[in-house]
């Protein structure tokens, strides 16, 4: 029987490849090297571990061959690998060519160290592994570098520079659920729950409050975050419900709707369209935004523009709804909204107006989630009730 399937073309098999391989997270690092052809580095993705087991550790790196270091690294002989820290994205692009016409040398971004084999290492990076070429294999346009470890420079405690999804990120720790299931004190009940970041503060108050008056010596686990934060906590076990947006809920996940938060604009109260007592997409044509800078609620919010055929100019992105309130308090943007504090003030004590964005477009639902056919607890069932009651 044959198959209706059609075979791949070399470039969709190649195009595919490239998109499949944007979601593998690696960390970032800059390949350093120095010596009789010359210093030079280049930033890099493809970095792994082969062997600890031979006379010296063993790595490889994988280099394109266009890049200006490759030939000067091949030449040399020795390199060194420098992984870069969450705060060291600079420094990646910077080697990445980025920064031209900023560093007439790319080696003046930061602070370097002689390693062992010649090969300069960044002073304060997470870690260094100053390598000597054993091996080399070229496949298509790459040098893979086999890289016998001579030195380790491990810096500070910290957190990797990682890039997945064409995007820098980090890494974020997921508590393990078995050490979680243990209660603090063993007579103390204890309720694992989530909650959407920026309305966390405005609920999560009160309804601690009322479930420690329903249940006294409660011991609470409370994990606030982004969806993707709260997703992982759920899907993992470290939570045992979330109140969220339905931004991008995993199929692992149930939902129940809780409410629903419609959008409005936030403005400086000098701002001429506070003068509204309403405010329509065509009125923001133009005008600057500030945003959020998590994706899914970013593209949610920017869409009740965009949906609308209005461009977007957003000149400022922050995951803290406080600095989105300040910047629009001192008239650098708008910023289109569902969360919404009691007071409109910002923390400088600039005064803000609200006004209901009328649109076409839905509203932002806020809902009660678990995961898929997992029974609540009883404490579960309970603080489930309360956010009903709070949300009525």
């Amino acid at each position: 029987m044959s198959s209706s399937k059609t075979v791949d073309t070399k470039e969709e098999l190649k195009s595919k490849f490239f998109q499949g391989m944007s979601f593998a997270a690696a960390t970032v690092n800059v390949i350093t090297t120095d010596g009789d052809a010359g210093r030079a580095g280049v930033t890099v993705s493809a970095m792994s571990s082969v062997s600890a087991d031979t006379e010296k550790p063993t790595l490889l790196v994988c280099i394109n061959e266009s890049s200006a270091a490759a030939q000067t690294i091949l030449e040399n002989g020795v390199f060194c690998v420098n992984v870069l820290r969450d705060n060291q994205a600079y420094i990646s692009d910077t080697f990445a060519g980025r920064y031209k016409d900023r560093f007439e040398d790319k080696f003046d971004c930061a602070k370097w160290e002689k390693g062992v084999t010649g090969s300069p290492y960044v002073a304060d990076a997470l870690v260094a592994f100053d390598c000597e070429i054993v091996a080399t294999k070229k496949v298509g346009t790459h040098h893979v570098c086999f890289g016998e470890v001579h030195d380790i420079q491990q810096g500070r405690n910290g957190s990797a520079l990682v890039y997945a999804n064409r995007v820098y990120g980090t890494t974020q720790k997921i508590e393990d659920v078995s050490l979680d299931s243990i209660d603090v004190c063993p007579e103390q009940e204890t309720l694992r729950i989530g909650c959407f970041h920026t309305f966390a503060p405005f609920i999560m108050p009160y309804l601690i409050s009322k479930m420690n008056k329903l249940q006294p010596n409660l011991n609470w686990i409370l994990v606030e975050g982004d969806e993707r934060r709260l997703n992982s906590a759920l899907a993992t076990g470290e939570i045992d419900a979330a109140i969220m947006f339905d931004f991008d809920v995993g199929e692992s996940i149930e939902t129940q709707l809780l409410a629903e938060f419609e959008p409005y604009v936030l403005l400086s109260d000098s701002n001429e369209l506070s003068a509204k007592t309403e405010i329509t997409p065509d009125d923001l044509i133009g005008r600057d935004m500030i945003s959020v800078s998590h994706e899914s609620s970013r593209q949610f919010l920017e869409g009740y523009l965009t949906k609308s055929g209005i461009p977007t100019n957003v000149v400022f992105k922050s995951s803290s709804l406080e600095m989105v309130r300040g910047l629009v308090g001192h008239d650098i943007g708008f910023a289109i909204l569902m969360t919404k504090p009691a007071a409109n003030i910002t923390y400088d004590g600039l005064p803000l107006s609200s006004r209901p964005l009328i649109t076409n477009e839905p509203a932002g639902r806020v809902v009660y989630s678990q995961r898929r056919g997992e029974k609540r607890s009883r404490l579960s069932e309970i603080f489930k009730l309360a956010a009903e009651d709070l949300f009525d």
